[in-house]
């Protein structure tokens, strides 16, 4: 199973981003995705999950409003629309595939985690 992140970058305040997730190697629409990410020197946190459907999804509180997760079970993505980022936004960013097809809010709740994306909002 391979997650393959990209659309990351520099953007200044107020600005906007949209990553992507490609899976392979499992039956995508089988599963939840969920996005996490991870500044330097602190924990991973929970940023968005969405179920496997792509009919129920959920938010951290820090991002909602601002951030939409969202799927397209044809083409085996999962995005993370980011809109209105501040500077407490920059992480790295990484997508992860479900060990079921209902939403998780926690890490372990995924089998699968891709290689990152960063993501860096200045000020």
């Amino acid at each position: 199973v391979q997650l393959q992140a990209f659309g990351g970058g520099l953007v200044q305040a107020g600005g906007f981003l949209r990553l992507s997730c490609v899976v392979s190697g499992r039956p995508f629409s089988n599963y939840a995705m969920g996005w996490f990410r991870q500044a330097p020197g602190k924990e991973r946190e929970f940023v968005a999950t969405i179920n496997y459907s792509g009919g129920s999804t959920f938010y951290a509180d820090s991002v909602k409003g601002r951030f939409t997760i969202s799927r397209d079970n044809a083409k085996n993505t999962v995005y993370l629309q980011m809109n209105s980022l501040k500077p407490v936004d920059t992480s790295v960013y990484y997508c992860a595939s479900g060990r079921g097809s209902s939403t998780s809010y926690a890490p372990s709740g995924y089998a699968y985690w891709g290689q990152g994306t960063q993501v860096t909002v200045s000020s």
